[in-house]
């Protein structure tokens, strides 16, 4: 079930706003509870009340930024050449990687969710994918979080990683281009 859109301004929202700067900046490991609470403006009880946990906290911001970069991979595989999964793959990791970096949610996208959930982004190039091998959507999405990581460290790491994962999706579809630096 979906959580409910905070109200603006309310101790949610804040609890929010401010989780999502903290994990985007930190991760999941590196981000306290009584640090979200005070940066909020609010009490450790209202987050626990709001939440339940700092994992809560995260689920609910985590959802939300994938649930907003996956609608732009999948619009990205819709606009691809009909069928062509392939081209469809390397636009929908491409756009995603750029949403996911203006979002300014690589490093929390690119970590492994801490809830054990199965990864988005996996299923849906599961989806997209169909009939190639079994393990291919699992490795493309790991490349695809890696590549998010190496964003988190600012804006040359991110072009040098999404040239990175642009060569790998060419390399795998076999029409690998120059990994150039420039």
């Amino acid at each position: 079930m979906r959580e409910r859109i905070p109200v603006p301004g309310s101790a949610r929202a804040r609890l929010v706003r401010t989780a999502l700067k903290a994990f985007a900046a930190r991760g999941y490991e590196g981000v306290g509870v009584a640090e979200l609470a005070r940066a909020a403006g609010v009490t450790t009880g209202a987050l626990y009340h709001h939440f339940g946990s700092k994992l809560g906290l995260y689920g609910v911001v985590r959802d939300e930024l994938e649930r907003r970069v996956l609608d732009r991979m999948e619009g990205a595989a819709a606009a691809a050449p009909p069928g062509d999964p392939w081209a469809a793959v390397r636009a929908a990791l491409g756009v995603g990687f750029d949403a996911a970096v203006r979002l300014g949610a690589a490093r929390l996208l690119g970590e492994e969710d801490p809830r054990g959930l199965p990864c988005p982004v996996a299923a849906f190039l599961e989806r997209l994918l169909a009939g190639a091998p079994a393990a291919l959507p699992a490795v493309l999405a790991a490349a695809w979080r890696t590549a998010l990581q190496a964003a988190a460290g600012g804006e040359a790491a991110a072009a040098d990683a999404r040239r990175a994962l642009e060569w790998i999706l060419g390399a795998v579809h076999g029409h690998p281009t120059a990994p150039g630096r420039g």
